[in-house]
């Protein structure tokens, strides 16, 4: 953006030790939107104030949160919310300039290879077995539990990059080729769990049951691809002293799964001086249903 006289003068004020003339300024900057950001990166280049430099990082970081702000309502307001999209957009709050080409051509990759090993003639068991086979054996992605000392495991493009991530975004990619493959399969609400449910080729996940967990066949642990049967379930269920409840096994829409995510990736930022950072995570989540 060509710096015209008006920015020339809010930039020569952005050192001003009075806050309500820092306040006025930084305000008007954000208004020109982020395209003054370049802008931004080139004064604080150029600067040798440590104060400064940390001003003008706040003002790129909420011009980049802003616009981040627009994207998330943007994709909740669309009507296919693309589940790939949506982690990406997760992604970007901490990897602002984050270029989408290489998780889009990893996760085709991901999708081609399945696809070899599908046909019409497999049990849903079976289909299980090739994701499992392909996305934990082929492709040795790893998985943990949630633990909030590990961002880079909330981040889908590191995820593919270092082929390990947590439940929640194991289950993103999951989700994904599931729904590329068209294998009926959907990631349901079993507390403190990921579980894939596997259902009867000709159940409709879409269509409301009274005992839905009649139609699945078996459950897949999002972490590492293991099976598990319905009485394993009841088991663990009864083991932590939760109800048999029928709205466990509503499948989790795309909106829930990254609503979900940015709520976990909020709690890395326990911080004191990252409280800010939270409270937008927080922000972005509410954007989500």
């Amino acid at each position: 953006m060509t710096q015209s006289n008006e920015l020339v003068a809010l930039f020569r004020l952005i050192d001003d030790p009075d806050e309500d003339v820092y306040t006025a300024v930084s305000s008007k900057i954000i208004d020109y939107g982020k395209g003054i950001i370049p802008n931004l990166e080139n004064l604080w280049e150029n600067s040798i104030s440590q104060d400064v430099q940390f001003r003008i990082e706040n003002l790129i970081h909420r011009l980049q949160f802003s616009d981040l702000v627009q994207e998330f309502l943007e994709w909740n307001e669309s009507d296919d919310q693309n589940l790939i999209s949506g982690a990406l957009l997760a992604a970007k709050f901490q990897y602002p300039d984050l270029k989408p080409t290489f998780v889009y051509q990893q996760i085709e990759k991901l999708r081609k290879s399945t696809w070899l090993e599908l046909n019409n003639y497999l049990t849903p068991l079976e289909q299980a077995n090739v994701l499992t086979s392909i996305l934990f054996k082929y492709y040795q992605l790893k998985g943990e539990e949630v633990k909030y000392s590990k961002m880079s495991e909330f981040n889908i493009n590191k995820v593919l990059e270092n082929k390990s991530g947590n439940a929640i975004t194991n289950a993103i990619i999951y989700q994904s080729l599931c729904e590329m493959l068209n294998v009926n399969a959907r990631l349901i609400n079993i507390p403190n769990q990921m579980l894939f449910a596997f259902y009867h080729s000709d159940y409709d996940t879409d269509l409301t049951m009274l005992l839905p967990q009649d139609q699945i066949m078996f459950y897949i642990d999002a972490i590492n691809g293991n099976a598990f049967s319905q009485n394993e379930l009841d088991n663990y269920l009864k083991r932590e002293g939760l109800p048999n409840s029928a709205a466990y096994y509503k499948p989790m829409t795309h909106g829930d799964l990254i609503h979900l995510l940015l709520k976990e990736m909020a709690k890395c930022y326990f911080a004191p001086h990252h409280r800010f950072k939270r409270d937008e995570l927080n922000e972005l989540a509410d954007l989500v249903c």
